[in-house]
């Protein structure tokens, strides 16, 4: 009796239709995608805080290197000492005492420092660059001798390191790098005005040296701006041309088909490979000289060779067909159309695919190791086949150092660094804004 009533009651329920039931899976599609956007917010948000505390980390160690703290000396050129002979010959003067000199200064300041260990302690408040100061003064302007002069000298790094408040005073005499006698003979020198903080101009103008406050980037920069020149001059033809053949003239084959796969195999290729293979061919049996920014050009070429030459094919795809066959319509040969309109028009993409290599190349420390860039040059390289060593390798350098003042100077070089690929990829966006067409 009761089964035609079920059965009635079935038959008497519509099915949802697919609007209803879109309907009803609405809300928590909604649901998932808000919340799909707040997992890429947090993860946003938690990049931009890592880095944030990477730069604040690198800048608050750093910033301090662009000032060195400088000592006021009243010297007196001593011509027992620079020039015993009297005869004022460069030879002569450049061989001098000045050592002496700096250091009777020194005892003339503190006349009550008797002892031999005091005096040693008294002389290491002023930096060895004091020396190389007077020299340089006393070859340029000769009628010093036998004159006084006041002058601005660098102190010694740990002097500089207290005054920039990296020395905590309070700690017990044999838990920091200056004694309690140092301490009052700085703090002499301040109340007499004879200690002050200036812009660190020899971070920016000098070489690497051994003592920090006299050491600079400025070696570093050269060599960084030569191994990229060489890149840049090798890299941008090669790749250009390697993309422009492989795009528009190329036979469509298995050898082709290899040698695209080979290009982006070795576009992730880790970069010491580059590097033993340049030790290897470049120094091993080309013999060209160790540590040079030719054998560094030749080493970073090969890394972004790869790079340009993907992005310059791409460049040339994003051009459209249209252009070339318009060319070719109205009578130019297929090497006309390609060099007179889609390769201008491929150009800017070209450029930015340079530029971003060119950053990755300055950044590059690996290879460069491997061809002996790591070596510790002082003076300034004059050209490409002169000994040099780059940015990224005088960091790695620092910071393999003890001293507190090369923390600081690691860091200060790493933004200078950081400066250097900001500009260059900040001029890859331009380029690419400026000249790039929507079609």
């Amino acid at each position: 009796m009761n089964r035609p009533a079920t059965g009635q009651s079935q038959a008497g329920k519509k099915p949802p239709n697919s609007m209803e039931m879109v309907r009803a899976s609405l809300p928590k599609r909604y649901a998932r995608e808000k919340r799909f956007q707040w997992y890429g917010r947090v993860a946003i948000g938690m990049a931009l805080l890592f880095l944030s505390l990477l730069f604040i980390s690198i800048v608050g160690n750093g910033y301090t290197a662009f000032q060195q703290t400088y000592v006021k000396l009243d010297v007196y050129f001593d011509p027992d000492r620079i020039d015993p002979s009297g005869d004022r010959a460069p030879d002569a003067l450049s061989a001098g005492d000045y050592g002496g000199v700096v250091k009777q200064t020194l005892r003339n300041m503190f006349p009550e420092v008797r002892g031999r260990r005091d005096k040693r302690t008294l002389y290491g408040l002023v930096s060895t660059g004091a020396d190389f100061k007077l020299r340089e003064m006393v070859l340029a302007d000769p009628s010093l001798i036998g004159e006084t002069a006041t002058l601005w000298v660098p102190a010694d790094d740990d002097v500089d390191m207290l005054m920039k408040g990296h020395i905590d005073r309070s700690l017990p005499e044999e838990d920091r790098r200056l004694k309690d006698k140092q301490l009052a003979w700085i703090d002499r020198l301040v109340d007499e005005g004879r200690v002050e903080k200036r812009f660190n101009t020899t971070f920016f103008t000098a070489g690497d040296s051994r003592e920090p406050e006299l050491a600079g980037i400025w070696g570093a920069a050269v060599g960084s701006m030569f191994t990229l020149a060489v890149t840049l001059l090798l890299s941008f033809p090669l790749g250009v041309a390697t993309a422009v053949y492989l795009e528009e003239f190329a036979p469509k084959n298995r050898w082709t088909d290899l040698i695209e796969v080979n290009i982006n195999n070795l576009a992730a290729v880790p970069s010491i490979v580059f590097g033993l293979l340049g030790l290897a061919v470049f120094i091993n049996f080309f013999g060209l000289p160790r540590s040079a920014p030719v054998v560094g050009g030749l080493v970073l070429t090969l890394m972004t060779l790869p790079t340009i030459i993907i992005a310059s094919r791409a460049a040339l795809k994003s051009v459209p067909p249209s252009i070339r066959e318009a060319a070719l319509g109205v009578g130019a040969s297929k090497m006309q159309a390609i060099f007179h309109h889609i390769l201008p028009l491929a150009m800017p993409g070209m450029l930015t695919g340079t530029i971003i290599g060119m950053a990755q190349a300055l950044g590059e420390t690996a290879p460069l190791l491997m061809i002996g860039m790591v070596a510790f040059i002082v003076d300034i390289p004059g050209g490409v086949t002169e000994p040099a060593t780059v940015l990224p390798v005088q960091i790695y350098l620092w910071a393999d150092s003890p001293e507190r003042a090369f923390v600081e100077r690691t860091s200060a070089a790493i933004m200078v660094l950081l400066a250097f690929l900001i500009t260059m990829n900040a001029l890859a966006v331009i380029l690419r804004k400026r000249f790039e067409r929507r079609w």
